[in-house]
């Protein structure tokens, strides 16, 4: 990509294009170097460099925009340096369009604790003699960290009582779910990962506290993510320093210094890259307002809605934006905002609602390989969410030759019934989750393009009276 170009991106990364009078519902654009995305958008979670089930091909198909790709899994299978070495991930999957890597923290944290263990116990015995580090309370229990400094912990009540993760002042320490091997990731190892791996769009390191949880612990990890959060900004601006720097003409010369080379060189891999800070704070009104005042009055490109998909209700989430999204509102900084964690249909429309243009969301990939398939129909059941999902494994469609969703004109819709995807589930035969996943994405990807063009025409509200009631 060219000097000019890639100035220009760095320059227009997000622009508003339409705002609904009614609502705070808005049409904008994202540019990437790998391409734009139109929001309001959603981005299918690829947990471990694919969409389970679909190629790269398929989700051009669909149309999808961008997608989301976990960190954590990536740096321990296959390695970061193994896909940074093999030219990144837009190489390494063949998928050429905008990619999102997380921090890696919620994985970090969620897969350190065990069903019926979602409480995290934190800890320190009081500050270092001589450090800032701030006290817990003394009602946890003090543990030391591996440098010997007072840290907080995750423990599983197993019957080995092992703890998985371990949270100090600078960062985490964990085991991989994979082998039990040590880890520890900080905010600069974090950023370094997501650089690697050539992310368009990155997140800062954050801690996402558990839900239920106390005021005490929330603040705690609201107060880490945000020193977290400054670190990660720090380690992103030391690698884009130079990005902004024409190149030399007629490329890098035989006489270049090769110190300044390769500094030069490595300063592009991974760089010009768009990072996201978090706001934390769980259901306490205080603490998110705090955390959305603290982000952003920083200098990050987008803002990311943390920790409303790890178990609070809906009506929850729901005041959970109507708290931080004035806020933001008032920012002169145009930042694009995303939900992390939530896609169901009526969050979507909650969502867009408050002015949130992208959400991620494992919901229509990961129902879709058990066979519940999105349709529209009757909203009017009485649990709306449900008015979209149909089990297609039922013995009810053994024999029904209709499409999944009459209205759909899909590659999946076009050419199957319900009964064959009936049969493939019920034989277990892989293709059923290829093509209820097919279908599910189109479906997700058709009602994010129906929004925008109701903001556009000014009928954002009736297209949600249309699909909710």
């Amino acid at each position: 990509m060219g000097w000019v170009r890639k100035k220009w991106i760095m320059e227009n990364f997000f622009k508003l294009l339409k705002k609904d009078k009614q609502t705070q519902a808005r049409v904008g654009e994202i540019n990437t170097s790998h391409g734009k995305i139109l929001t309001p958008a959603f981005c299918p979670v690829g947990s471990q460099a694919t969409v389970k089930s679909l190629t790269p091909q398929d989700l051009k198909e669909i149309g999808v925009q961008a997608f989301f790709v976990n960190t954590y899994h990536l740096y321990l299978r296959p390695g970061a340096e193994v896909v940074e070495k093999l030219g990144g991930l837009h190489k390494f999957m063949d998928w050429y369009g905008p990619i999102m890597t997380d921090s890696g923290g919620f994985q970090v944290f969620s897969l350190g604790r065990i069903e019926g263990d979602d409480t995290l116990k934190s800890s320190t015995t009081g500050p270092v003699a001589g450090s800032s580090r701030p006290t817990a309370s003394p009602d946890f229990v003090g543990v030391q960290a591996l440098d010997g400094t007072p840290s907080v912990r995750a423990t599983r009540r197993d019957s080995q009582h092992f703890p998985l993760v371990e949270i100090d002042y600078d960062g985490v320490t964990f085991r991989s779910h994979l082998d039990g091997s040590k880890h520890y990731f900080t905010p600069e190892k974090s950023i370094e990962i997501q650089q690697k791996l050539g992310a368009d769009m990155i997140v800062a390191f954050d801690e996402c506290a558990p839900y239920p949880t106390t005021h005490q612990y929330a603040e705690m990890a609201m107060k880490r993510t945000h020193r977290w959060a400054l670190h990660s900004l720090a380690a992103k601006k030391r690698k884009d320093q130079f990005i902004l720097l024409r190149p030399p003409v007629g490329g890098l010369r035989k006489d270049f210094a090769p110190r300044r080379r390769r500094r030069y060189r490595a300063t592009q891999s991974g760089a010009g890259s768009f990072i996201f800070g978090v706001i934390q704070g769980s259901v306490f009104k205080d603490l998110r307002e705090e955390s959305a005042q603290f982000i952003t009055s920083k200098n990050f490109d987008g803002l990311a809605i943390g920790g409303v998909a790890v178990g609070e209700s809906k009506k929850e989430m729901a005041q959970v934006l109507n708290w931080v999204m004035p806020i933001f509102a008032k920012n002169k900084n145009l930042r694009p905002i995303h939900l992390l964690g939530v896609g169901e249909i009526d969050d979507i429309f909650a969502a867009v609602e408050r002015g949130v243009d992208m959400m991620d969301c494992v919901m229509p990939t990961r129902l879709g390989r058990m066979g519940h398939v999105l349709v529209k129909q009757d909203v009017k059941r009485e649990t709306r969410n449900e008015g979209f999902m149909v089990d297609i494994t039922k013995s009810v469609f053994a024999d029904d030759p209709r499409p999944i969703d009459e209205d759909c004109d899909c590659y999946v819709c076009k050419n199957f019934s319900r009964a064959y995807l009936n049969h493939l589930f019920r034989a277990k035969e892989l293709l059923a989750y290829r093509l209820a996943t097919y279908h599910n994405l189109y479906f997700m990807e058709q009602l994010f393009a129906k929004i925008r063009e109701a903001i556009k025409k000014k009928e954002f509200l009736r297209l949600k009276k249309e699909w909710l009631g």
